[in-house]
């Protein structure tokens, strides 16, 4: 079982430890909760937070969910699991480490504690989140939705989540993090810790709508093992003040594969620095990292990618496309190929540019404005099909694009 003294231990040797990429954030600037949170229902959620939910695809009416999770701030939560869902489980965090001994286990497992500073600080502050697990065998087709709502100014919301595809398993999580247009300055600190075990399948599909006043330092690590499959899907459309995250994935068992897809479209001033990791540790393991960035107005973008083969008979791929829509915008696209073994094969593509001026003339030249020719460009360069990808989740990514571009353009 993890030693919890332990833990504590390397999270206070490495609060002053800072992210080896993104704006350091000064963590004094922010408060953190000290109350317990409360359960609500779904009865229980205000109107206004209904409809800030439904932005990032969070279906109140649960029609097409096997299960929720929802948490604002952090203080108040809703988990709950339709009636009829068998091999379900979706509680709090802290009700699986009370209900589990095994659950400490997962704690800090994949993610380590002493990653940086706000790894640090999640562990030693007060934290929620959720616990979703697919037992073992069990195939839940309708997806389990989440939401994060931060509601207060100066706060800090810090959630630390575990989700676990028993073997043989299938589960599909979309989630969203959401926060009022008019927030004051806050910070999301996210810890999300992922378990595909022998032949299971876990997509992972998010959704964000932040705004301009909010730090977000996601930590995410995933570990897949033999023949599992993890698919991850991420957007995010709307602006906010800055962005640091690198998902790591470790392929540990024979064949399992992992694919991890991402959108960033940057408006305004927003600093984003975003990437992903695979590193294929077992024979036959493969997969990729795909990325397409948007920069307008004066936004920054750095798209890093990384892939790792420590054994032969390995294969992956990394695609960092970028696309500047303005002169005082910014993309930067830093690919790695690691490869530490004879029969490796990894592969990389990287290219930013501006709207090319052929291809608007082509289209103008059948009919189209020069707004309308750069809005079917851009659409076109931002759409992502995510293979294995449930078609409503598939769905949810692309209407978000869709409905950000028609306003942004």
């Amino acid at each position: 079982m993890t030693d919890i003294k332990d833990l504590k231990k390397r999270a206070e040797r490495a609060l002053g430890r800072t992210s080896a990429y993104g704006d350091d954030i000064d963590l004094s600037e922010f408060t953190f909760s000290d109350t317990e949170p409360r359960s609500i229902g779904v009865d229980g959620i205000p109107e206004e937070d209904r409809s800030l939910a439904e932005e990032v695809g969070f279906d109140t009416s649960q029609r097409q969910v096997s299960g929720s999770y929802m948490q604002f701030d952090n203080e108040s939560i809703l988990a709950d699991v339709l009636i009829k869902q068998e091999g379900l489980e979706v509680i709090p965090t802290h009700e699986a480490l009370k209900k589990y001994d095994w659950a400490w286990d997962y704690l800090w497992n994949a993610v380590p504690v002493d990653a940086d500073k706000y790894t640090a600080i999640s562990e030693l502050q007060q934290y929620d989140g959720y616990f979703i697990r697919a037992m073992e065998g069990a195939i839940i087709e309708m997806p389990v939705q989440t939401c994060l709502v931060i509601k207060k100014g100066h706060s800090v919301q810090n959630v630390h989540n575990i989700v676990i595809a028993e073997p043989d398993s299938e589960l599909h999580i979309i989630t969203g993090c959401a926060t009022p247009s008019d927030l004051e300055r806050s910070l999301h600190l996210g810890v999300s810790e992922f378990y595909v075990k022998k032949n299971a399948k876990l997509t992972f599909t998010m959704v964000h709508k932040w705004n301009e006043s909010v730090d977000v330092r996601p930590r995410s690590g995933t570990i897949v093992e033999e023949n599992g499959v993890f698919i991850s899907s991420y957007a995010i459309l709307s602006p906010a003040r800055t962005l640091q995250t690198y998902p790591k994935v470790r392929l540990v068992g024979r064949n399992a594969r992992a694919d991890l897809y991402s959108v960033v479209y940057g408006t305004k001033d927003s600093k984003y620095d975003v990437g992903g990791a695979l590193i294929l540790e077992a024979p036959g393991t493969g997969g990729k990292v795909v990325s397409r960035s948007i920069a307008t107005e004066h936004s920054e973008i750095i798209a890093r990618g990384e892939l790792v083969g420590k054994v032969n008979r390995v294969r992956a791929r990394l695609e960092c496309n970028g696309l500047l829509l303005s002169e005082n915008a910014r993309i930067g696209a830093v690919p790695m190929l690691d490869a530490v073994a004879e029969g490796v094969e990894l592969s990389h593509e990287a290219t930013v540019g501006k709207v090319g001026a052929d291809q608007l003339n082509y289209l103008m030249a059948r009919g189209l404005t020069e707004e309308e020719a750069t809005s079917l460009i851009v659409r076109g360069f931002m759409h992502l099909k995510a293979p294995d990808l449930p078609a409503p989740l598939q769905k949810a990514i692309d209407d978000a694009v869709k409905m950000t571009l028609e306003k942004g353009l």
